[in-house]
């Protein structure tokens, strides 16, 4: 972790099929682009004065590449690990290796959906848990995630 004065910076990563968003299903995930989602995020990271690394894949083993790297690159973990949500040891485990502060995001309310779709196996490993507010969810992982590290940091 970083020291106090220094930047926060938050790793964003984005699972499979999120690289469609925007036409994906519009009245399950919206209408809002990943590049929107992106946008929006650096601008609220820049707002209080962090920066954000956004990342997405559709390989489970990329995603879990992108995890371990956020180990003395990144003070937080903001992820929507997609449908790994439900399935991936791989990412669990990778979220609890790397000790960081994770907060998991969805932009539907995953309890509101199919019975498959409201065990989150990746949860467990994270802080917390925000779903069913679209692209806004992304914005309230950040904020939390952002108010953990500078909790840290006092």
């Amino acid at each position: 972790m970083t020291g106090p004065g220094t930047v926060p910076r938050i790793l964003v990563v984005h699972g499979p099929n999120l690289n469609l968003l925007g036409t994906r299903d519009p009245a399950v995930y919206g209408t809002t682009t990943l590049a929107e989602i992106d946008a929006e995020l650096a601008r609220c990271a820049a707002a209080r004065g962090a920066t954000v690394t956004c990342v997405q894949s559709n390989l489970e083993g990329e995603l879990v590449d992108a995890i371990q790297s956020a180990r003395g690159t990144a003070d937080a973990i903001v992820i929507n690990p997609g449908g790994y949500t439900h399935t991936s040891v791989a990412i669990r485990d990778a979220i609890e290796a790397v000790a960081l502060p994770a907060v998991e995001v969805h932009l539907s309310n995953l309890h509101a959906r199919e019975e498959f779709r409201r065990e989150s196996i990746t949860a467990a490993r994270c802080v917390g848990q925000i779903c069913g507010f679209g692209a806004q969810s992304y914005y309230l992982g950040l904020d939390a995630a952002l108010t953990i590290v500078e909790g840290r940091r006092r």
